[in-house]
């Protein structure tokens, strides 16, 4: 093996050794990928009267942004602070494995939870009758796919700062706080003031309002003001998870 492929098989063996430890804790893999289809079919679905697709597909822009928070808070926030407690943090950063392929091992474990709830969640809107062309579907799940990245940063910053127990509680609270002030579930412009105010400070409102634009639902505001303060909270993230590892050396 060449000095030029050992760093690429490293970081492979080690997403694929993530993936295999996620699939073996369905106590948390489970309730984050079917929380969100079924909160989609219940409201969607089951309850009052069948929705219109216009409503249906709003709904989806919303619960795909929401399909991205859990996997992200709870594979990077609880399951980092739990790796920490054990020693696992500390033993890999004293080994060769680069830093970057931990954090995108745990990325490629969460896009995939999210795969599966993301999927979930189109099956049941097809049957709502939402009917999207093939360019907004894949625009849709793109976006729904990169929610990962800010809400990812954010748990690694929660997981190399709290105990295991107390990352679990913060990442309860900001899986349902951002469904519920980001709009994720009824449109910001059903919440009180005070909610929507909370909201805009969120990743999960300007993300589910580009999801909006995209199956062309109602918004508020310019995409381009969305898009740009958005990828602004993902930095952010950024720096709150390197200064969260940065504070923890080996």
């Amino acid at each position: 093996m060449t000095a030029a492929t050992l760093p690429a098989g490293i970081w492979r063996r080690e997403a694929v050794a993530e993936l295999k430890r996620s699939w073996r804790l369905p106590q948390f893999l489970l309730p984050t990928i079917l929380t969100p289809a079924a909160f989609y079919a219940l409201f969607t679905l089951a309850i009052g009267a069948a929705p219109s697709p216009a409503a249906a597909a709003a709904s989806l822009a919303g619960y795909g942004v929401f399909a991205a928070i859990g996997p992200a808070l709870f594979g990077f926030g609880a399951g980092v602070a739990m790796e920490r407690e054990q020693g696992l943090i500390e033993l890999k950063r004293v080994s060769p494995l680069p830093a970057g392929a931990f954090v995108a091992a745990k990325l490629v474990a969460a896009v995939a939870a999210v795969g599966a709830a993301v999927a979930l969640i189109y099956c049941a809107a097809i049957v709502a009758g939402v009917r999207l062309s093939a360019g907004r579907w894949l625009a849709l799940a793109l976006l729904h796919f990169a929610s990962t990245l800010p809400f990812g940063l954010i748990g690694l910053g929660i997981g190399m700062r709290m105990s295991g127990k107390g990352a679990v509680a913060i990442a309860n609270a900001l899986f349902l706080g951002s469904a519920v002030v980001g709009g994720l579930w009824i449109p910001s412009t059903m919440l009180p003031g005070w909610m929507r105010a909370i909201g805009e400070a969120a990743p999960s409102y300007h993300l589910g309002q580009l999801a909006r634009g995209i199956v062309g639902a109602d918004t508020i505001g310019s995409p381009v003001l969305h898009a740009a303060i958005a990828v602004g909270m993902t930095i952010a993230a950024a720096l709150w998870a390197w200064t969260g590892w940065r504070r923890n050396p080996a």
